[in-house]
């Protein structure tokens, strides 16, 4: 399985995470294009080498010709759902737009959908969002882990005046991951960085032994007195990542491949008070925030009264951010919260092209080292709308394309 893993020693900010992206050889020229992906006038990406201390980096400058309108949740989710993008990378900037959203909507005590977006929702922070979901994807990164993050010190100049740093919100954003405090008088986490990392983070602190293929570094704004302000990222491949990685046919190379053992919370609650319309739109709502799952059960409750169990899975760390999701869109009094573990297969995100399009789709790799593919139904449903062919014949010619060796990439 191919790897990233975030040496954050200086920080992160989103202009970094593009600069260290393209450093480990993400297209220069598709980040380019990301302002017209996204309908973005008179925005332009402009990408250079800088030196920070002893160290050289890439830099990447988000340059705005003229003055943006102001945007709320539902005009940046309307720009990033409307661009051509992988579902993958639309869904990761989704939540990391939601995150920046709720954590913004606490420390000024307002509702995500209220929230004005200063420098969080500016085009340069669309472009940060986009680019780096989109350099992940095209570097056919698996999983991300990253270091401790330290916040700095000091006082930082914003829309709303002089703040403290952490800023409000990276404070908001960074509940429940492991932070360092140096005496560094600088904001050396921003909030689009903080955002991008917790939303594509798997753990923090610790990655898996692996072996380096990539490594970019990525520079920051201005220098720092004390150490070189860079970003420095590390692609690589884990043990057993070389089958992972070449599923794009049918049976694989055999040999017992036990599933991986990961740690995951559970929440659950039982409502019997709301219409089943109202509660259906809060499973969208925690996938989007970065639940792993959520499902809703029909249950038979005191009294005889029809209920609900809702269900949330997520990884560790998560728990809070979801639970007040919970409060705050259904009538919940209660949640239970339990740490559980699961088995989960290894798995690949791929795009199999067949006669009728290219659709996404995920490879598992089963225990005995055989492949199964399984079509993305939202991509399918997409390629469905476009030409007409129903969803039937559409996910056999993916798998008849698959198996034949069609597999896009």
């Amino acid at each position: 399985m191919r790897i990233a893993y975030f040496d954050c020693f200086s920080g992160v900010s989103g202009d970094m995470c593009l600069a260290a992206l393209v450093d480990a050889g993400w297209s220069a020229e598709e980040l380019a294009r990301v302002p017209e992906l996204l309908g973005l006038d008179g925005v332009t990406v402009r990408v250079g080498r800088a030196r920070r201390g002893a160290l050289e980096a890439a830099r990447v400058e988000v340059e705005v010709a003229r003055a943006q309108p102001e945007r709320h949740l539902a005009q940046i989710e309307a720009r990033i759902t409307a661009a051509a993008l992988p579902p993958g990378v639309c869904a990761r900037s989704l939540a990391v737009f939601r995150r920046l959203a709720e954590a913004e909507a606490k420390v000024h005590g307002t509702t995500p959908e209220q929230v004005h977006f200063h420098e969080v929702g500016a085009a340069d922070a669309l472009v940060d969002v986009v680019g780096t979901c989109l350099g992940v994807e095209r570097l056919g990164i698996e999983a991300v882990y990253a270091s401790a993050l330290p916040l700095g010190r000091g006082t930082v100049r914003s829309e709303h005046g002089v703040i403290p740093v952490p800023a409000p919100a990276t404070a908001e954003l960074v509940r429940g991951v492991p932070v360092e405090m140096p005496d560094i008088q600088a904001e050396l986490v921003t909030p689009t960085g903080a955002a991008l990392l917790v939303t594509l983070v798997e753990r923090w602190g610790y990655c898996p032994p692996f072996t380096v293929a990539r490594q970019g570094v990525g520079a920051g704004g201005r220098d720092l007195p004390e150490q070189p302000n860079v970003l420095r990222l590390f692609v690589g491949e884990t043990e057993g990542a070389a089958d992972a990685a070449s599923a794009g046919g049918g049976a694989g190379a055999g040999g017992d491949r036990p599933p991986i053992r990961r740690s995951v919370v559970l929440l659950e609650t039982a409502i019997d008070d709301a219409s089943p319309q109202l509660i259906a739109p809060v499973l969208a709502r925690l996938l989007a925030a970065g639940a792993r799952d959520a499902f809703l059960t029909g249950i038979l409750m005191k009294k005889g009264r029809p209920g609900l169990l809702l269900t949330c899975l997520c990884d560790p760390g998560r728990e809070s951010e979801l639970a007040r999701l919970l409060f705050m869109e259904t009538p919940t009094l209660g949640i239970r919260v339990r740490r559980e573990e699961r088995l989960e297969l290894e798995r690949q995100e791929v795009e199999v092209d067949t006669p009728h399009g290219r659709v996404a789709a995920k490879v598992a790799l089963l225990p005995d080292g055989s492949r199964r593919l399984m079509p993305e139904f939202e991509s399918l449903a997409a390629l469905a709308a476009r030409t007409g062919v129903p969803l039937l014949e559409l996910s056999r010619a993916v798998v008849a394309a698959w198996g034949g060796g069609g597999a896009g990439r």
